[in-house]
C-alpha cells in the first residue's frame, strides 16, 4: 500500500513537471521587420547612404542606430560589425577607398556640423576631421549631401554653400566648384565629376579643374538621389526617387545618352507587375545607394517612404544583391528605428501592419508592402518633416466588413492619424481624418488614452476633458473612407486618479482603464488597471477584477480575447500576460528562443505592443524592439485554449487581398 501510494505520487509529480514544461512551453518567440534576429547579426536601421568595397564588403550610415555604430557593415548578406558611435553620422553621404571611409557628421557640441570623418577601415577608428561647409550650426538637415573618392582626392558637396570642394584624401584642401543645390557625386576615370541636382533633376559633368561640361537632363518630377561610375562600362547609373523609382544608366563615354534602365518604372507604386505598394525584386522605393564589387554583384540601397522631422526614423533598410546578370540573390531589410507591428484581422494575423508598411507573419517578418504613394498623396502627414509627432511608425487596424481601417501614431503620441484603403490604390493607406481635428470636432490632444476598437468605434480620453468620448463607426461613404458620428462621453470612474490608456473590447463588451496616482507623466500606464465586464450594457462603476501592477514602470498595455499583457520601460523586456476574468498572472514571456531571436530591453512606447486573438485560440502579441530594429513576435496559446476555437472567428485570406 506505502509502495502503491509512493508509485502514485511520483507519477502525480512527473505529470506535474509534464504539465508545467507543456505550460511553459505554449509560447513561442520569433521576430519581424528585420532579416536577422539577434543583436549581433541584426540589420541596422534607416540606412540612408551605401558604399561598396571591391571585395564586397558594404558599409551604410545611418542617423541614429540605438543599439550599434552608425556606419554597419555588411558581406554576403551577414552583419560582419559596425563603426563609429549610435548617433554619430548624419547618415546622408558615405564614400571610401582601399584604406578608408569618409562620411557626413551630424551636428556635435564641440565642433558644430558640416564636417566629414576620416575612418580606418582596418582598425575602424577616426584618424581625421575634415571641415566641409561653413554652416556650423545645423543640427537636422544634411549639410554634406555627397561624397566621393578618386585616388588621392576627396571630393564633398556642401549643399548650404552651393558648391563641390575638393580635397586629398588626407583633409588638405585644393578648390571649388561652384553648383547650386549639389547633392550625390560620382568621379569617372578620367577625374570627370558627376555632380546630382536633386531638386533640379537633373547631372551636371565637371572637368577635373572645375569647368562645367555636359548635362544630363532627367525626366520631369525626377530626383537625382544617388550616383554609380561604373568605370569598367564607362555609364553613370542614376537613382531615381522621383515617380519612376528606378535606376537609369548613361553611357558617358562621349555625348551621355540613356543605355538603359534597371529597375521597375514606377518602382513599388507600378501596378502591372504588382499591387500598388507592393514592394519586391526591382520594385523599389528611394534608390539612395548603388555600387558594385569586382566580381560585378550589384548592389541597391532604398529608403524606404516615411518621413520624420530629425532624419533618424526616416525609413527602414532596404539592401538588394543581385548577381552579374541582374537576378536578384539576397535582401537586408529592417524596420525603422522604432516601430510596432498590428495583426491584422482581416488575415487572422497572418500579416501585420506598422504605422507605414506591412509585414508578413513568417520568421524575419519581411516587407509586403509600402502604404505611403507621395506622388498622390503628398499631403500625407506621415511624409511631412515639419511634424511634431516624430515619425507615425505606430499602427492599429480594425477590419470591418471589407474595409480596412489604419490609425498611425508616433512614439508618444497625443495625436492620431486615419486611413482607409481601397481596391484600386492596392496597399496605399488613404489619409482620411485626424483626432484632435475639425472633422472630430475637438482640438483638445489625446492625452487620457486613446482605442481604435474591432469594430471600428473609437474611445478617447480628450485632455482635460475628465470624459471618456466614444465616437461611434456610423458606416463608409463611396470610397471607403470611414465615418464617425458625434461622440457620447461618459464620466471617468471615480477610482480612477488619472486616467491614462483605454482599451474597449467589443466581443465581451469589455472595458479596460488604467490610472496612475500623482505623476504628471501622461505617457506612462500607473499601477492600477480596471477590467469592466458589461460597460456598454451599463456597468461603468464596478470594476471586477482590479489589476494592481507591481512590477516598475508600466508604459504600454494591449488586450485581446481573455488576456491584458503589460509591456515596462527602463525595466526588463518581458511582457506579462493576465487574465481578465480571476486578475491573475498567468504567465511573462521573456524569450523562448535566444539563440536566434534577441527580445531587446524595455518597451519605450506607449502603443509598442498589440495583440490579437487567432480562430484557432492562439494569441499573436508583438512587442517593439528598437535595440535590434525589429518588433518580437510572440505565439501563445493557454492550456485551457489550446485546440479550442476564439470566440469570434474571422475568415482568413491571402495577406494580398486589399480591401
Amino acid at each position: 500500500m506505502v509502495f502503491k501510494k509512493l508509485c502514485t505520487a511520483l507519477v502525480v509529480a512527473m505529470l506535474n513537471v509534464a504539465a508545467a514544461s507543456v505550460c511553459e512551453a505554449q509560447y513561442s518567440t520569433g521576430w519581424l521587420a528585420n532579416t536577422h534576429g539577434t543583436a549581433t547579426t541584426r540589420v541596422g536601421n534607416v540606412a540612408r547612404s551605401m558604399w561598396v568595397a571591391p571585395e564586397g564588403v558594404i558599409y551604410t550610415a545611418s542617423m541614429w542606430d540605438e543599439n550599434e555604430g552608425g556606419i554597419a557593415i555588411y558581406q554576403n548578406g551577414q552583419n560582419i560589425g559596425s563603426i563609429g558611435a549610435h548617433g554619430e553620422f548624419q547618415g546622408g553621404a558615405i564614400t571610401g577607398n582601399s584604406n578608408s571611409l569618409f562620411a557626413a557628421l551630424q551636428f556635435n557640441a564641440t565642433y558644430g556640423s558640416g564636417k566629414v570623418g576620416r575612418y580606418n577601415r582596418a582598425s575602424r577608428t577616426q584618424d581625421q576631421l575634415i571641415t566641409v561647409s561653413a554652416t556650423t550650426t545645423e543640427r537636422l538637415a544634411d549639410v554634406v549631401t555627397g561624397l566621393a573618392t578618386s585616388d588621392t582626392l576627396l571630393y564633398a558637396s556642401d549643399f548650404p554653400g552651393n558648391r563641390v570642394r575638393v580635397f586629398t584624401t588626407s583633409g588638405v584642401w585644393l578648390r571649388d566648384i561652384s553648383v547650386t543645390g549639389p547633392g550625390a557625386l560620382a568621379v569617372d576615370a578620367s577625374g570627370n565629376i558627376w555632380v546630382a541636382q536633386e531638386s533640379a533633376g537633373d547631372v551636371i559633368e565637371f572637368s577635373p579643374t572645375g569647368e562645367r561640361k555636359n548635362i544630363i537632363q532627367l525626366p520631369a518630377k525626377a530626383q537625382p538621389s544617388s550616383l554609380y561610375l561604373d568605370s569598367s562600362s564607362g555609364q553613370l547609373w542614376i537613382g531615381d526617387q522621383g515617380p519612376d523609382m528606378n535606376i537609369k544608366i548613361y553611357d558617358v563615354s562621349g555625348a551621355p545618352y540613356l543605355a538603359g534602365t534597371f529597375g521597375v518604372q514606377g518602382g513599388f507604386l507600378n501596378t502591372v507587375t504588382g499591387i500598388k505598394g507592393q514592394v519586391g525584386d526591382r520594385r523599389f522605393t528611394r534608390v539612395t545607394g548603388i555600387g558594385r564589387d569586382s566580381a560585378r554583384n550589384l548592389y541597391v540601397l532604398n529608403n524606404p517612404w516615411g518621413g520624420s522631422w530629425d532624419l533618424g526614423r526616416n525609413g527602414g533598410t532596404d539592401i538588394h544583391a543581385y548577381d552579374g546578370t541582374g537576378v536578384l540573390r539576397w535582401q537586408l531589410q529592417s524596420v525603422n528605428f522604432e516601430g510596432n507591428a498590428a495583426p491584422d484581422p482581416a488575415t487572422d494575423g497572418a500579416i501585420f501592419y506598422g504605422g507605414m508598411h506591412i509585414y508578413s507573419g513568417t520568421e524575419g517578418g519581411t516587407f509586403v508592402a509600402n502604404t505611403i504613394d507621395p506622388i498622390t498623396y503628398p499631403d500625407d502627414p506621415r511624409i511631412n518633416l515639419a511634424d511634431h509627432e516624430r515619425g507615425e511608425h505606430f499602427a492599429q487596424v480594425a477590419s470591418v466588413g471589407a474595409h480596412r481601417i489604419l490609425v498611425a501614431a508616433s512614439q508618444n503620441p497625443d495625436t492620431f492619424y486615419f486611413f482607409h484603403f481601397n481596391r484600386a490604390t492596392g496597399y496605399i493607406a488613404i489619409p482620411d481624418s485626424t483626432l484632435p481635428g475639425t472633422s472630430f470636432g475637438t482640438a483638445a490632444k489625446v492625452r487620457n488614452g486613446f482605442c481604435l476598437d474591432s469594430k471600428g468605434d473609437i474611445w478617447a480620453g480628450l485632455d482635460k476633458t475628465n470624459v471618456i468620448s466614444h465616437y461611434p463607426l456610423t458606416g463608409f461613404d463611396a470610397n471607403g473612407k470611414p465615418l464617425w458620428g458625434a461622440p457620447t462621453t461618459m464620466p471617468i470612474p471615480s477610482t480612477i486618479s488619472q486616467l491614462t490608456r483605454i482599451i474597449y473590447l467589443p466581443e465581451s463588451d469589455t472595458m479596460i482603464l488604467a490610472g496612475i496616482t500623482g505623476s504628471t507623466d501622461w505617457t506612462a500606464v500607473g499601477s492600477r488597471v480596471e477590467v469592466y465586464h458589461g460597460w456598454l450594457a451599463g456597468n461603468t462603476t464596478k470594476p471586477n477584477p482590479v489589476i494592481n501592477l507591481t512590477s516598475a514602470n508600466p508604459k504600454s498595455i494591449a488586450a485581446a480575447g481573455n488576456y491584458l499583457f503589460v509591456g515596462y520601460v527602463h525595466t526588463v523586456p518581458n511582457i506579462d500576460a493576465f487574465n481578465l476574468t480571476t486578475g491573475k498572472l498567468d504567465t511573462t514571456f521573456i524569450d523562448s528562443n535566444p539563440n536566434k531571436v534577441d527580445v531587446g530591453n524595455d518597451v519605450d512606447s506607449m502603443y509598442g505592443l498589440r495583440a490579437y486573438r487567432r480562430s484557432t485560440g492562439e494569441y499573436e502579441v508583438t512587442k517593439d524592439n528598437y535595440n535590434d530594429s525589429s518588433i518580437v513576435l510572440y505565439r501563445w496559446t493557454p492550456p485551457s485554449s489550446s485546440g479550442t476555437a476564439a470566440r469570434t472567428a474571422t475568415t482568413a485570406v491571402s495577406p494580398f487581398s486589399v480591401n
